[in-house]
């Protein structure tokens, strides 16, 4: 346990940024599964639409320094050629 104010303060303010980025973890993933979802289902219209509100959700992760830039980067591309190939197959 800290036994210095300074510290112990530090400690209060990490597990406050620890709960706010873990439920901003899980809201990204809630998004990601949500355009997963569509894709298994091959429904390409609801894939796109989940798509398009998932991209800003996953940068705006990058931005409150949740996601590294490059790793929201490749999640987008990836779903995004998914729901591109599914449009394809159809």
């Amino acid at each position: 346990m800290a036994h210095h104010k300074s510290a112990q303060k530090r400690i209060r303010q990490e597990a406050k940024r620890t709960q706010i980025n873990r439920s901003r973890t899980s809201r990204i993933r809630t998004f990601i599964r949500r355009v997963e979802d569509a894709i298994k289902a091959g429904d390409q219209d609801a894939a796109a639409t989940a798509l398009r509100n998932a991209q800003p959700e996953i940068m705006r992760g990058v931005t409150k320094g949740v996601l590294k830039k490059g790793t929201a980067s490749r999640k987008v591309s990836r779903l995004s050629a998914r729901v591109k190939a599914l449009s394809a197959a159809a």
